[in-house]
């Protein structure tokens, strides 16, 4: 099994029209300014000796932040071009960079082999805007790679974002920016309904431990020169 053809174009469309300058992506903000309190809920809670795997890593931002909180960061993305932008905005190596599609259950079970067995698991904004019929798949690799010891932090937009979203669409100049790049390569934002992501994640197997509110900051402003930030919901999952 592997994503639509369509999924698949899409995000290499994005990638390939984008330099990999840090912010230029809506979503590419600093984890120190955006969601670093969710990423922080990660580390008390999980093994640190375990790798972690960024699940839709993009350029790879996020990615390096975490290869500074635990021994092994790997960053998985559909796109080749993604993981070809990360690579070489990490000159360093701090982390690894493979190109997955996270559906493909023979390749996420390669990946953890590759690994040496259950790992951490880093997810931001991936299940939200994924084909409905990916979605229960996508959250089997996150269950599949965090194994027994490993713990998954995932992070999603909830539907009040889509929300804000399409009022940012109506405004007399039409979306912003780089809102309108997301959209013209027909990516779909704040797609999956409140309440699918812990449904999934517990029929996968995993059990939430912890979840919460949060706020995404973006890249992004609104006309009046604010910073959009988009309600988030956050679920601390794994095997007790």
């Amino acid at each position: 099994m592997s994503v639509s053809e369509r999924y698949r174009t899409a995000w290499e469309g994005f990638w390939g029209a984008t330099s990999g300058a840090p912010g230029e992506a809506i979503w590419d903000s600093d984890p120190v300014l955006t969601d670093d309190p969710c990423l922080e809920l990660l580390a008390p809670h999980a093994d640190a000796t375990l790798p972690v795997v960024d699940v839709g890593c993009g350029n790879g931002t996020r990615t390096r932040w975490l290869a500074g909180r635990f021994p092994r960061a790997v960053g998985v993305d559909l796109s080749r071009t993604a993981v070809d932008l990360a690579r070489r905005a990490d000159p360093k190596g701090l982390a690894v960079y493979e190109q997955l599609d996270v559906v493909d259950a023979a390749a996420v079970e390669s990946l953890r082999e590759r690994l040496g067995g259950d790992g951490n698991v880093h997810m931001r904004g991936v299940i939200h805007q994924c084909d409905p019929q990916d979605r229960a798949p996508v959250a089997a690799a996150v269950a599949h790679l965090t194994g027994t010891r490993g713990r998954a932090l995932v992070v999603e937009l909830t539907r009040a974002a889509a929300e804000s979203l399409h009022h940012l669409t109506q405004t007399p100049a039409g979306p912003p920016p780089k809102l309108r790049r997301v959209l013209q390569h027909d990516l779909r934002p704040a797609d999956a309904p409140d309440g699918e992501v812990p449904r999934l994640l517990r029929a996968s197997g995993l059990q939430i431990l912890a979840e919460g509110e949060t706020t995404l900051a973006m890249t992004e402003h609104h006309p009046d020169g604010r910073r959009i930030d988009l309600p988030g919901h956050w679920f601390l999952a794994g095997r007790a």
